[in-house]
């Protein structure tokens, strides 16, 4: 029994041994020529790092927006001297909204307080007759509330007759956020064409090593070899070539966010922003690098399937 159950795990060994030896040969023949390797993988890791930092600046970009929300706030100035019961009922009504997320009141008393702690001109306040300032409403939209709706609330509130002044500015948010969707399709674009400009240069890479080995593939054409005995080394070459390129854009990466963290860190603390930037992550790590190795797979495969078959033994 024990025999039996060896000799059936020995076809499934020897297909491993062939895929680790196919690997380890290939690995060594990219070692077998430093220069043109590092120039191969160069060009890819730069192919590759190209859309990968632009999609952090998007996810920065992002997160700065986020970290703005608080500007697409809107601010209702009631009537001067209205009751504060009817600014209550005003929160109460505005809360109710599908579009807003919550309503602050600041009564015109705790105003005109912060005003005086601040401004150092309580002698001054002292000596009116009454509080000038008004009862105020600071109304957070949600997010999914478009730049439309909000105007067309503002618009609503600014007629009613208690409502003094309604103060309402999203255009640059919104603008933002244009800006923003707008970068996300570049960065799809140029992750589709520099992805196929690394499956050419792997595929044209693998075309040209197929041909100086053509000699040799006939040779084991001859003695019975298989279609896929022959491809495989080829395509090992593809995958290192890929995995070693996607670890070379990840360096890159790295080095150009060291570079420029300390600067752009110094500019957000002028903005008085407690922005955290953001890095690249585990995800993006494996992402980087299976989009390499299936890169370097697929050029490996479409050069292999149409130039392989070309070569025939005679």
């Amino acid at each position: 029994m024990a025999t039996n159950q060896s000799t059936s795990t020995n076809p499934v060994r020897r297909w491993f041994q062939l895929h680790v030896q196919n690997a380890r040969d290939s690995l060594l023949e990219l070692r077998s020529q430093p220069v043109a390797t590092t120039l191969t993988v160069l060009v890819i890791g730069i192919a590759l790092a190209l859309p990968g930092t632009l999609n952090l600046v998007v996810q920065n970009g992002r997160n700065l927006a986020g970290n703005w929300e608080s500007a697409r706030d809107f601010s209702v100035y009631l009537t001067p001297g209205t009751d504060l019961s009817v600014a209550e009922n005003l929160a109460g009504e505005i809360r109710k909204r599908e579009e807003i997320e919550t309503v602050q009141i600041i009564a015109a008393a705790e105003a005109l307080a912060g005003f005086r702690e601040s401004s150092g001109l309580s002698e001054v306040l002292d000596s009116l007759d009454s509080n000038p300032l008004p009862h105020t409403l600071i109304v957070r939209p949600k997010d999914k509330a478009s730049g439309e709706e909000l105007a067309g609330i503002g618009k609503e509130l600014d007629d009613r007759p208690e409502v003094d002044i309604v103060k309402i500015d999203t255009q640059w948010v919104e603008r933002l956020n244009a800006i923003l969707d707008f970068l996300n399709r570049v960065v799809i674009i140029a992750t589709v064409l520099l992805v196929a400009a690394v499956i050419i240069i792997i595929g044209n890479t693998i075309r040209l090593d197929i041909q100086n080995r053509k000699d040799e593939i006939e040779v084991l054409k001859l003695l019975g070899a298989s279609d896929g005995f022959v491809r495989r080394p080829f395509l090992y070459v593809g995958l290192w070539y890929g995995l070693i390129g996607g670890a070379v854009a990840l360096a890159l990466m790295v080095i150009g966010g060291w570079l420029i963290t300390a600067p752009l860190e110094r500019l957000i603390g002028l903005y008085e922003s407690d922005l955290n930037l953001l890095g690249i992550d585990i995800r993006g790590v494996l992402t980087m690098i299976a989009g390499g190795i299936l890169a370097g797979w697929g050029g490996a495969w479409t050069a292999v399937s149409r130039h392989l078959a070309a070569i025939q033994p005679h």
